[in-house]
């Protein structure tokens, strides 16, 4: 069952036992008047994000509803690869350091595996494990990293001012007595509409681990005017128990984009398009829409909650300077125990043009029924 939408529908479900798959895994939805629905058979993060059978998703691509229509039902039957059908993504190497994907003949991302370091700037700085540059749909760069502002600041990445550890305080957000270190790759998988890339990284401080990272990210192909990337991060503590908190009256702490320079930035909420920053302040998403160095018109990303992330929705600290800063769990903090693994997830809605309010509650509205999508 798929619940009604005006937009489309892109998302990636646990795989039902009624799913029947040919060989190669690719499947198709068909409804009561015969339309189809794209959908692959793809890997995916069990509990604690590690990669097995548990976890396998039924990636979908839903063009939009009938206006009224309502929910929608599909059947699920296997499909053969086209004559002519291209995978459409790709990954290649970029340095030795960096795996970047592209769609086509773009690069949509780079996920910085290696130490990253900036001439100039302190090796202190110095940071792995996270995304930059994120591209716009035009080929234009959305994400900045060292910059002048804050050397800290590393595209789209995921960091706490405050890690404690016993009697121990660390800062992962500006990288003082810890960081992340690549350990493996644990998928690198294209199909014809979806590419999943996941990975399993350390918190280290010194020689001694804290968390066990495993991060996993799923591009869905371009469609129109924008492009659906999903972000699931996982983590286990393996040393102690840890307590992240984030900074104090300001709340950030957790998934974090950082923009490119530009003249000037909107940042719309489901407040509205507000001049003012945000600081402490309870949302389901936040967009950052600008005219980008290269391109030839406004573009933009906005970072959408899941439904099940913790203390949804989560609290957030915005910037007009260029950054949008999820704060979970917030100035308050959690405690998370030796074993247990705690996850949050997140869409990247990545636009051309100028996004409306509008426009994004329309978008935000059909990753929510995706999240909603559920087997008979």
């Amino acid at each position: 069952m798929v619940p009604e939408s005006q937009e489309r529908i892109q998302t990636a479900v646990l795989v039902h036992d009624s799913v029947q798959t040919s060989v190669d895994g690719l499947v198709q939805l068909v409804d009561t008047d015969g339309r189809t629905a794209a959908a692959t058979i793809m890997p995916g993060p069990a509990k604690d994000g590690s990669l097995g059978a548990s976890g396998t998703r039924l990636a979908l691509d839903i063009p939009p509803g009938k206006p009224g229509e309502g929910e929608r039902r599909f059947q699920v039957r296997a499909r053969t690869p086209l004559a002519k059908e291209s995978p459409g993504f790709a990954f290649r190497a970029v340095t030795d350091k960096s795996l970047g994907i592209w769609e086509d003949d773009k690069l949509v991302l780079v996920y910085n595996h290696g130490m990253m370091s900036r001439e100039g700037v302190p090796a202190d700085r110095n940071r792995s494990s996270y995304v930059h540059p994120l591209y716009g749909l035009d080929g234009e760069v959305l994400t900045d990293d060292f910059p002048a502002d804050h050397r800290h600041h590393r595209g789209l990445f995921w960091a706490w001012p405050h890690v404690i550890v016993g009697n121990s305080e660390y800062s992962l957000w500006d990288i003082k007595g810890v960081h992340q270190r690549f350990e493996r790759w644990l998928v690198q998988k294209t199909e014809s509409g979806v590419a999943v890339l996941a990975v399993e990284n350390g918190w280290h401080a010194g020689e001694r681990q804290l968390i066990q990272e495993r991060v996993w990210l799923r591009v869905y192909r371009s469609f129109a005017n924008a492009r659906m990337i999903d972000v699931e991060l996982f983590w286990v503590p393996v040393y102690k128990a840890v307590t992240l908190r984030g900074a104090e009256g300001k709340s950030y702490g957790g998934l974090t984009l950082r923009f490119a320079p530009r003249p000037a930035s909107t940042i719309s909420t489901p407040l509205g398009n507000g001049a003012d920053d945000l600081t402490m302040t309870s949302l389901p998403w936040a967009d950052l829409s600008a005219q980008f160095a290269g391109a030839s018109q406004p573009s933009g990303a906005a970072v959408f909650i899941h439904p099940d992330h913790p203390d949804y929705p989560p609290t957030w600290l915005t910037r007009h300077y260029g950054v949008l800063c999820v704060g979970w769990p917030g100035v308050n903090g959690r405690t998370f125990p030796v074993g247990v693994p705690f996850a949050c997830h997140y869409r990247i809605f990545v636009h051309r043009g100028k996004a409306d309010a509008a426009t994004l509650e329309r978008h935000y509205a059909a990753y929510l029924a995706g999240c909603r999508l559920n087997f008979e």
